[in-house]
């Protein structure tokens, strides 16, 4: 198992709202921003998966929101692979800012398909990819 390091940024003007505090909508973004950050510190960028003619639609998402944060704040997400079987990919996230706060808790369900939605086993189709992400999945001591 391979631990990859947070994904950091700060928050965009853009992102806020008229409280000043990053938009609520704003944080699934982040977890997607995340989640190809995943894919390409687990060494298959997400244009290498796309060239092999998969797609990774998102199936379910879950956001718990639990401290703001504020334009031009530094944040981390911790993102963790914490279920693959070839055919779905469960992901977790966890928004902290630099004092430390947990901001925002979520997790995030993938399967893998073909340009025409049909469902891929990428363990027999697709080896390499399965063995690039297997390595990164950390389970929750909760499951």
């Amino acid at each position: 198992m391979s631990k990859i390091t947070p994904y950091e940024r700060k928050v965009y003007y853009y992102e806020t709202d008229q409280m000043g505090v990053m938009h609520h909508s704003n944080y699934i973004r982040v977890f997607e921003e995340a989640r190809i950050y995943y894919l390409d510190k687990a060494g298959m960028p997400f244009d290498v998966i796309e060239g092999m003619g998969l797609y990774m639609p998102t199936l379910e998402l879950d956001c718990k929101y639990k401290h703001p944060l504020a334009f031009n704040e530094t944040f981390h997400v911790e993102i963790r692979g914490e279920k693959f079987n070839g055919a779905t990919l469960n992901l977790s996230y966890k928004v902290t800012n630099t004092n430390g706060d947990i901001c925002a808790e979520g997790t995030s369900r993938h399967c893998f398909t073909d340009k025409n939605m049909k469902p891929v086993r990428i363990k027999r189709s697709h080896p390499d990819l399965y063995n690039a992400i297997a390595v990164h999945i950390e389970p929750s001591e909760k499951q």
